[in-house]
């Protein structure tokens, strides 16, 4: 027997190490789309309340931190002053330094539309070890806080939502016994670059935190949308934010880990009738918007970013290379293995597209954008080490912190 098994291995065909990488990337996708929390599917929505409307609709406070909002927010605020809903409630916005303004604006807008009572307030400069928008809800939160709500409806000055949109979260927050409800609103798709981009963006986010184990009776991960975060008070207080996590630049995230470790119950889903009216139109907004927090989700580590740029050439980029030169240089195992890999992966963007109303002939092109995310990423580094760190509207944090796993 040991004398014909050099002569057997020897009549293997020897694999090349594109074939190698090929099927290591097929295996790698095969896990992603049965073991990663079936994070491709897009049927995590607004839980159905099992009775039709709480007993007794509870207190809500909106707040809103805006800076420099001018330009979006005859389009969200009115739809926040015109909410349906059938308890006590009113819009807190946190004016955050603006210079276009916003404050006015709102005040303006408030007096037009009617609705919901509105108070703009002005917090000032943040103080050190704060970011900005974290310092604005402070303000805010610490304000609504004393008109004694139950709930705090935390949403961008971008976003707009439908009338129902807070019935629809309080009741599923209370008949769910929820601490923290959650929406990824759905972003803007208009332009090319938008299209190429978004969506992904979006399937990425869930791939990393996939919304079924956050969902879960016992989590497998932790995480929230920072746009539309309804959040019950007490355990706000309990959880001690934003105090907990002043310095945060991913502070949806850090938000919902706050509100974890301090025993508090979290959903996070989908949005349907929640939308964020900001338009990123050219690969350069697109650009700065990733790249101004993606080293801070990686804690500013560089071995996590050797990993994460190595984990995406093989993830995304692997198989339509062995697709491209298996085919060019006869190797049929990498082009075999590459073209399935490259069919699952696209496979699996097919619902985001649909959830975004996009043509699905956009499916194959993820690679090229998984490559533009791959250098968004280092670029986010470059900027960090740079002491340029993350910016925003004039603000710039050389040193900020990623979310915290503690």
């Amino acid at each position: 027997m040991s004398r014909s098994s050099p002569a057997i291995w020897g009549r293997l065909p020897r694999m090349s190490t594109l074939a190698w990488f090929s099927i290591a990337s097929l295996v790698v996708w095969f896990w992603l789309l049965l073991g990663q929390g079936f994070f491709w599917r897009t049927d995590q929505r607004l839980p159905r309340v099992r009775r039709s409307s709480p007993e007794r609709w509870p207190r809500v406070a909106v707040v809103v931190p805006a800076r420099d909002e001018a330009e979006v927010l005859p389009m969200s605020l009115p739809s926040l002053l015109s909410q349906d809903y059938p308890g006590a409630a009113e819009v807190f916005l946190v004016d955050d330094g603006s210079t276009d303004g916003t404050g006015k604006l709102a005040v303006e807008l408030a007096a037009r539309h009617g609705g919901l009572p509105l108070t703009v307030v002005s917090p000032g400069e943040p103080e050190p070890g704060w970011t900005g928008k974290l310092w604005a809800l402070r303000h805010g939160m610490a304000l609504a806080r004393a008109r004694g709500p139950e709930f705090l409806l935390l949403t961008d000055a971008d976003i707009a939502h439908e009338p129902d949109s807070l019935r629809r979260l309080v009741a599923a927050a209370v008949d769910g016994d929820l601490d923290l409800v959650s929406q990824m609103a759905r972003l803007r798709v208009a332009s090319t670059w938008e299209r190429l981009v978004v969506p992904a963006f979006v399937y990425f986010f869930a791939q990393l935190y996939p919304f079924r184990w956050i969902n879960r009776a016992r989590p497998l991960a932790t995480a929230a949308a920072g746009g539309c975060v309804l959040l019950r008070t007490e355990t706000a207080v309990a959880a001690d934010v934003p105090g907990a996590i002043r310095q945060a630049v991913i502070d949806d995230v850090s938000l919902a880990r706050a509100v974890r470790r301090a025993g508090g119950r979290i959903w996070l889903g989908l949005a349907e009738r929640v939308d964020s009216i900001r338009p990123y139109p050219g690969l350069g907004e697109l650009w700065r918007m990733v790249a101004r927090s993606a080293y801070a989700q990686l804690r500013h580590n560089p071995l996590l970013l050797a990993g994460t740029v190595a984990g995406l050439v093989l993830v995304y980029l692997v198989p339509p290379v062995a697709v491209v030169a298996g085919v060019r240089g006869g190797d049929v195992t990498a082009a075999w293995a590459g073209g399935v890999a490259w069919a699952v992966m696209a496979g699996t963007y097919v619902p985001m597209l649909r959830y975004y109303r996009q043509p699905l002939w956009l499916a194959p092109l993820l690679p090229f954008t998984a490559f533009l995310y791959l250098l968004m990423t280092v670029d986010s580094a470059v900027r960090h080490h740079r002491g340029r760190g993350a910016a925003w509207k004039g603000r710039t944090y050389a040193r900020p912190e990623a979310a915290p796993d503690r």
